[in-house]
């Protein structure tokens, strides 16, 4: 909760947090995240509430009922598999602290190596110390993989019980406060780990590491460290690396105001070993020590490029100057090694012929973003002239405003794309999975079937997608009839009409009768039936608080082609019955918001929300919609709304008590206004929710009163 100037409130057991991102998010073909760490994944899930489950075991009844008085299925009668299966679906500390009670067989059942070879306590708000502690002391040296990641508000004393575990070959503690010493014992005892993920905190001293610590780091293959601080933390340990993925989060300044060099510490100099790497991976948050440090890891790559690195991927916002180094090692690439997957700073590729000279073996991952790059150049050095390249499966061409265009040089980023040029890339990378062309104008000709969404339609394997909202606009629409102003009364005779807003339909059903199934968008959306995560985001669109960009006060008006884009086109997205994630921003023409009401209804998947500047910008027309909607969104787990003006009273707030799994809610309203006691109702009903940041218009007195509120109603 802030006042006009920011802040945050957090909830139970939990911290402030810093400003969400963007509504963007970058998901759909953008930098690999969880996935490309290889540090996610098992099936005995934690952050998820525990399925519920009768078990009826003979004469031993969990529910004290006699069997003529119990009506539920008695599950033990199953296969031992199906009970697998289901037990998978439990979180691991339900199932070894509470399930394994209920009966012998259960007993056994909880305490097989499917269901305790892998245990996720990433972000399980509900696990608390006490539970931890038990775990390890019960299945610890069953446990091979453990995945504590975000679970910042265990103690130091409770991370220290890993050392039970073993056996352990993947750790994941990156959000775990945890000091070099505390480090240095724990690795020392786990001689089989493989794979590692911490943070490296002001403080770290990597001359307090044990010889035994050591050991073990030199055998791990899979290293991603989250800094905070210069230092080259355990890299220098780790002389078989085959896999190192770096996160630079230092800030500029101390905690004192105090200027933060880029040169790393004294005694962590150490020449890195990657000899072995084959996966180089670094992300940048903004900052001038962050860009100095990435280019001390870049040097020793520089003198000699890994034979066998086959992935490089750095992602930098903002200007990220090339130096005489980075280009020593883009040529020693170009000379040595052959590619799968590629992710360069824009200022290295602007303007260079690296695209030209660089090999790829069988890529899989392609990011561009915001490179000048021309449709001519991306077909003829990247796809080879239409090569086939069926092993491409991301590709993020987000902010290549002439990606899709044979020239750059005399056309205007409002021009008709070249619909041949997009073709040969559908063509070619027929096995796309996450394709992003957001944050560009890509406005397709009158030629009939060669609309982009008519073409995108071939990508039947899409799980991830991201579009300019001038993009779906149906061209022939826009051609023949101008937007229609709601207030403009029509010039006939006969019976008067109200002037006024329109009376638009409020269900699927009505708007089908209005055959919008002929829109192209339309036709995209039926087409890609498992597509799980969409963003249809203005082109000129840019957040009030952006993760990694500079905040931008007014933003540009949204494109002329996106003016009709509104109800009709959200409705299109309900056909989407596998949709975990939707971003839409800077959709001008929404009057009643009533498509949101079909997602509502159709879209029971849906699991992250982000709305931002739709309709009018002086008023939320779209409230109503939006309430019936969240009464219907059972799963949502991520609320992000951006919007002038929004009103955040006892009627939103009772709507959104219906999303029974919500975690996380954000709301950036300029001028916006929220009721407290509203608020405090809604915490009250939702017991998840362990993140609450609302932006408004309201005073700082009016904030902290609630935030102190919120406190003493979680310790109470």
């Amino acid at each position: 909760m802030a006042a006009r100037g920011g802040g945050g409130v957090a909830r139970r057991g939990s911290r402030v947090m810093a400003a969400p991102e963007e509504p963007s998010g970058g998901r759909a073909g953008g930098e690999p995240g969880r996935e490309a760490a290889g540090l996610s994944g098992g099936r005995c899930g934690g952050g998820t509430a525990a399925t519920a489950v009768m078990f009826r075991c003979g004469e031993e009844l969990v529910s004290g009922e006699s069997e003529e008085e119990s009506n539920g299925v008695n599950l033990m009668e199953f296969s031992d598999e199906i009970l697998l299966h289901i037990l998978s679906y439990v979180p691991c500390t339900d199932l070894v602290l509470n399930v394994r009670k209920t009966c012998r067989k259960l007993a056994t059942l909880c305490l097989d190596k499917s269901l305790t070879h892998t245990v996720l306590l990433q972000k399980d708000y509900k696990v608390n110390k006490d539970k931890v502690k038990q775990l390890m002391r019960d299945i610890g040296k069953e446990i091979y993989q453990l995945n504590m990641a975000g679970c910042y508000w265990l103690p130091s004393s409770t991370i220290d019980h890993v050392i039970r575990c073993k056996n352990l070959v993947k750790l994941n503690l990156s959000g775990c406060h945890i000091t070099s010493l505390r480090l240095s014992k724990m690795l020392s005892a786990l001689q089989h780990l493989r794979s590692l993920a911490i943070d490296v905190n002001p403080g770290f001293d990597a001359s307090q590491l044990s010889s035994e610590c050591k050991a073990t780091l030199s055998r791990v293959s899979e290293l991603k460290q989250t800094l905070y601080t210069p230092s080259y933390g355990v890299v220098p340990c780790c002389t078989s690396l085959e896999k190192l993925l770096l996160y630079f989060e230092i800030l500029d300044r101390s905690r004192e105001g105090f200027m933060l060099s880029g040169q790393l510490m004294v005694g962590e100099s150490n020449v890195p070993h990657y000899q072995n790497l084959r996966v180089f991976y670094a992300r940048l948050a903004p900052g001038y020590v962050n860009q100095e440090v990435v280019r001390l890891y870049l040097a020793v790559l520089s003198d000699r490029t890994p034979e066998n690195l086959h992935a490089f991927l750095i992602s930098a916002p903002g200007s990220f100057a090339e130096t005489g180094a980075t280009k020593n090692l883009l040529d020693s690439m170009a000379r040595n090694v052959r590619l799968d997957a590629l992710q360069l700073p824009k200022a290295w590729i602007n303007g260079s012929g690296l695209l030209q000279h660089l090999k790829f073996n069988n890529p899989f991952y392609f990011s561009f973003s915001r490179c000048t790059l021309s449709g001519g150049h991306l077909i003829q050095r990247v796809i080879n002239g239409g090569k086939d390249l069926k092993s491409l499966t991301s590709l993020n061409l987000s902010g290549c405003v002439h990606c899709l265009a044979p020239e750059s040089l005399f056309r205007k980023a409002e021009d008709d794309i070249d619909s041949s040029i997009l073709e040969s890339l559908v063509v070619s990378c027929c096995n796309l999975r996450h394709l992003n062309l957001s944050a560009a104008h890509h406005h397709s000709s009158e030629n009939l079937g060669n609309h982009l969404c008519q073409l995108l339609s071939r990508l039947k394997h899409l799980l991830s997608l991201a579009l300019p909202v001038c993009s779906i606009t149906d061209v022939a629409a826009n051609v023949e009839e101008p937007p229609t102003q709601p207030n403009a009364a029509p010039q006939t005779f006969g019976k008067k009409v109200r002037v006024g807003i329109q009376t638009y339909p409020r269900n699927l059903t009505d708007q089908a009768n209005q055959k919008i199934e002929s829109s192209v968008f339309w036709t995209l959306m039926g087409s890609l039936r498992f597509l799980e995560t969409l963003e249809i985001i203005g082109s000129s669109f840019s957040s009030a608080m952006p993760r990694n960009e500079p905040a931008i006060r007014n933003s540009l008006p949204p494109c002329i082609r996106a003016q009709s884009v509104g109800d009709l086109e959200v409705a299109a997205i309900s056909q989407l019955t596998y949709l975990q994630s939707l971003t839409l921003a800077q959709l001008p023409n929404i009057i009643t918001g009533s498509g949101l009401v079909s997602i509502g209804l159709q879209c029971q998947h849906l699991r992250t929300l982000s709305l931002a500047n739709l309709g009018m910008m002086g008023k939320v027309v779209y409230m109503s919609a939006l309430m019936d909607m969240l009464k219907h969104c059972k799963c949502l787990r991520d609320l992000r709304l951006e919007q002038p003006y929004f009103s955040a009273g006892a009627q939103f707030f009772q709507a959104l008590s219906h999303c029974s799994s919500l975690q996380r809610l954000c709301i950036v309203s300029r001028s916006g206004t929220l009721q407290s006691d509203a608020v405090m109702s809604f915490m009250a009903s939702c017991l998840e929710v362990v993140m609450c940041h609302m932006f408004m218009g309201e005073s700082l007195t009016v904030c902290r009163n609630l935030q102190q509120s919120i406190v003493r109603s979680s310790i109470s």
